[in-house]
């Protein structure tokens, strides 16, 4: 399963990159490794080689066009791009994979992807983990040095002309993955879907923190081995590897939102939602994690689909056993009840011809060959479940849509509410905070002393000008206190909560629908070409 990695540098020493790249290095401390001598170590296999560099060194070349452009003479700037292409272990002795022909991928790739930038492209045969993966390392000057035609990830001018930068962008990276799939589908190489996530998603700084704490807790464990003392604990874990925990924990007990949220709260966790992302954040941190960087299974998609089937099971588990008659007499109601029991699980098809125009590769088709064939019997299944023809389902998302905009409108008067609330509790408790100073101008006997006692505090009095022309604003005569104010914000925030439920159920529902009638639509428009492709071929 290759892995494709970006890794970017404002290291203005461009000769560091090849002396990594060339002589051993310590993992935990990336220092290089010295012998008795106190020389650097050589590794013991690479390949390497330079591309538009001429007879140049890597690092005098880059440093030569830059100063011809006068590019990445700053240290804010980006001075080089470093990617990894890392093949799967199993790849050297399944597939025949060797360092000189990884190698050779690795130039191909550089020359197709990054053509006008100088580059250095170096291949090792084992990850610094020894887990005998095959890796290629390619290193690019962030200026490009020669006009380029446009390929499908550039998606301005300057991203073709000589004198311009390299700019790794979102899509270009999902470009890159989808290359890299694409050139190990050709290969006959292991490959995982590069463009879907991960589950658990694993910076490179929380794997060295995670690496570096196992290596301090075996040290310490050998120590009290020594002394014969018994051990606590053998293995380590990252902050966000124990929230990970916490929140599957969470996912696990919980059948609602609420429940979700109130459990987190027990262990010290605060869940946020802001755009239809979750993020989170524990008690040691002022800035919450969002989903995004602990994985697929903590977004907001992923955790109320669990939260459903949870819901779904707990009703299953405490539904009485109904006679056969009374079967027979509710089977209308379960069928309007199933009807309402969303799925959670349906994502939209992907036009793949659409795709293919944009410049998508053989590998990003295959996947959603395969993604669209998982959609379309998602799609079908869920028509079954709830029983719905295409007409029902139409009108089905009409009566969907109405439920949305009635708990928007029913949500938004309370927003604006709080939003109100908040804003006269900070003009009443900054108005408060000037009445020592609004007292002192009052003892002033004489004009001037007023004048100069004014001047001395005027920030003061700024700030209690402000609020006073707000309470004339607002035709506020008597200032509510701070207590009752908040008092008032804690049951409009609990009504809105109770109302957000509603209202994110009825979002989820439309958009499930929405997807069930645009994948019905993509069916229904590609069974003409499949008859038609039946036809020529007979």
């Amino acid at each position: 399963m290759a892995t494709f990695k970006h890794i970017s540098s404002k290291n203005a020493d461009y000769g560091a990159a090849e002396q990594y790249l060339t002589f051993e290095h310590d993992e935990f401390t990336m220092k290089p490794t010295l012998d008795e001598n106190g020389r650097l170590m050589p590794r013991e296999d690479y390949r390497i080689a330079t591309l538009n560099c001429g007879d140049e060194d890597f690092a005098v070349a880059c440093m030569r066009s830059n100063l011809r452009y006068g590019k990445n003479q700053k240290r804010e700037d980006v001075k080089s791009h470093h990617y990894i292409i890392s093949f799967d272990p199993r790849d050297a002795v399944d597939n025949g994979l060797t360092v000189d022909r990884a190698q050779a991928l690795g130039e191909e790739f550089c020359r197709k992807q990054f053509p006008g930038h100088q580059a250095i492209v170096c291949t090792h045969p084992d990850g610094h983990n020894h887990s005998g993966n095959i890796h290629v390392h390619i290193v690019i000057n962030s200026l490009r040095i020669e006009e380029v035609p446009l390929l499908p990830y550039m998606d301005r001018p300057a991203d073709t002309r000589a004198g311009c930068k390299h700019r790794c962008t979102d899509a270009a990276m999902e470009y890159f993955k989808a290359e890299v799939m694409e050139m190990c589908h050709r290969e006959n190489l292991y490959q995982i879907d590069l463009l879907h996530g991960s589950k658990n998603r694993i910076t490179e700084r929380e794997y060295w923190a995670h690496k570096k704490g196992q290596a301090k807790l075996d040290k310490e464990n050998a120590a009290l081995a020594a002394e014969g003392k018994p051990v606590k604990q053998t293995k380590f874990e990252t902050d966000k590897a124990k929230l990970r925990q916490t929140i599957r924990n969470a996912m696990s007990e919980a059948t609602t939102f609420d429940e979700f949220s109130a459990l987190l709260l027990q262990q010290g966790v605060i869940v946020k939602e802001s755009r239809g992302r979750l993020s989170y954040l524990t008690p040691d941190r002022t800035k919450p994690i969002t989903a995004r960087k602990l994985g697929d299974d903590f977004d907001r998609a992923a955790v109320l689909a669990l939260l459903e089937q949870n819901a779904h099971r707990a009703a299953e588990k405490t539904a009485p056993i109904p006679e056969y008659h009374t079967a027979e007499t509710n089977r209308t109601e379960r069928g309007k009840t199933q009807k309402i029991a969303p799925t959670g699980n349906i994502q939209r098809m992907v036009d793949r011809a659409a795709k293919r125009a944009e410049g998508k590769g053989i590998g990003y088709d295959r996947w959603a060959a395969v993604h669209n064939l998982k959609q379309m019997a998602a799609t079908v299944a869920a028509m079954e479940q709830y029983g719905f023809t295409p007409d029902e389902l139409d009108t089905a998302l009409v009566s969907a849509n109405a439920d949305l905009h009635s708990s928007t409108a029913k949500l938004k008067p309370i927003e604006t509410a709080i939003r109100e609330k908040k804003d006269l509790q900070k003009q009443v408790l900054a108005y408060a905070k000037t009445r020592d100073v609004r007292d002192g101008l009052k003892k002033q006997k004489t004009d001037k002393a007023r004048k100069a006692y004014r001047e001395k505090r005027e920030s003061d009095f700024i700030i209690a000008d402000a609020a006073v022309r707000y309470f004339r604003q607002k035709g506020i005569t008597k200032l509510p206190t701070y207590k009752s104010l908040q008092a008032e914000i804690e049951q409009l925030t609990a009504e809105k909560n109770a109302l957000y439920n509603e209202y994110r159920a009825n979002k989820e529902r439309v958009r499930e629908l929405q997807t069930m009638k645009s994948n019905l639509s993509q069916m229904h428009h590609g069974e003409p070409s499949r008859q038609k492709k039946h036809e020529q071929e007979r």
